[in-house]
């Protein structure tokens, strides 16, 4: 199999900026959606189905065979401009095509031409093998025991090499950072941003806390955003059972990330579902049960990283008509009660298996 340049490779040049006026996809019409995906190679049938997605913009695309019939449909993303450099989203490919590699269930980008990241009109953009599935049953013990049984072997493989160009999942980028944004930049209203302020300040050190009682914990590559919407489950066709897709917020941080999105319910739930998980888990891969710490902080940093997140997103028309209600007091009211229950819930001892 043609791998995607080595992570460190000379990578191609990160296409020319759009200017700060203009919407992030505003150019992306379904004519350069469709040649795009035609100056690879492909012959695109016309067919087109916009999938789900915010940060990029993913397509289901029809194609033809060059015997004039119908071939399977592919899906196309459409990068983000800005967010990453080139080196990031390459290392993200050569990550899920080793995940193949060892037949861990994940969806690569297909290789075109010796490429993976592929250009077209100042896009970026990547093909990938359109494979479905629903959403799994959570509920179900045995469901859970083996997609722990996958995260640890995809976990084994994160843990062979370091990510060389993409960040680390830690409190300063998901919880400093992102709240000093959001303070500085005028988000929240001044009848509760000093609120805002201590409660976040005081939601970070108890975040901080949570990372000293664990100590020293191992770092590796994850998927990062490991929640059921990026799990499909398949019981029929070549690779029946879960796989996960988008890879995008993939980066280097400690093993309870993939974990703990998994979890709901209250504490006992929580409790048994974290059992089922490790039981499949640690058939593959060894899991330190001081993460167990982290649970709660890694939950917290998430919250005020994805409010900056809409934040950033704002300019992009998608997110104002998605998330109608981000820039009003009662959001933020709310995410102040979420940080303070959140606080409790870091004081509260960790989860046991």
């Amino acid at each position: 199999m043609t791998d995607s340049p080595e992570p460190g490779a000379e990578a191609p040049s990160t296409p020319p900026p759009t200017p700060p006026s203009a919407p992030p996809f505003s150019r992306l019409t379904p004519d350069l959606i469709l040649n795009a995906v035609d100056s690879v190679g492909l012959a695109t049938s016309g067919q087109l189905l916009a999938l789900n997605s915010y940060e990029n913009r993913v397509f289901q695309v029809g194609l033809d065979d060059p015997g004039g019939s119908r071939a399977a449909p592919v899906v196309v993303k459409f990068y983000r401009p800005e967010r990453w450099a080139d080196a990031a989203i390459l290392e993200e490919h050569a990550f899920m095509s080793e995940l193949v590699e060892a037949e861990v269930p994940a969806v690569a980008p297909l290789v075109i031409r010796e490429q993976t990241l592929h250009r077209y009109e100042g896009f970026r953009f990547a093909v990938f093998e359109r494979r479905g599935g629903r959403a799994p049953e959570l509920s179900d013990r045995t469901v859970l025991e083996r997609i722990g049984r996958f995260l640890g072997r995809l976990h084994a493989v994160g843990a062979r090499a370091a990510y060389r160009h993409r960040p680390a999942l830690d409190v300063e980028a998901f919880g400093v950072e992102p709240s000093t944004y959001l303070l500085d930049a005028g988000w929240i209203g001044p009848d509760l941003a000093e609120v805002y302020r201590g409660v976040a300040r005081d939601a970070i050190e108890e975040a901080r806390r949570a990372f000293e009682r664990a100590g020293r914990i191992r770092r590796l590559r994850l998927h990062g955003d490991c929640h059921e919407g990026n799990l499909l489950w398949t019981d029929t066709g070549a690779h029946p059972g879960p796989h996960f897709v988008d890879f995008d917020d993939s980066r280097t941080g400690p093993a309870a990330q993939d974990l703990w999105m998994l979890l709901s319910g209250g504490r006992q739930d929580m409790q048994q579902q974290l059992s089922d998980l490790l039981a499949g888990y640690e058939d593959f891969a060894e899991f330190n049960p001081h993460e167990l710490e982290l649970i709660e902080a890694l939950r917290t940093l998430r919250l005020i990283h994805y409010s900056a997140w809409i934040a950033r997103r704002w300019e992009d028309p998608a997110f104002p008509a998605a998330f109608p209600w981000f820039d009003s007091p009662r959001y933020w009211e709310a995410r102040i009660l979420e940080l303070r229950e959140q606080i409790a819930a870091m004081q509260e001892p960790a989860l046991a298996v």
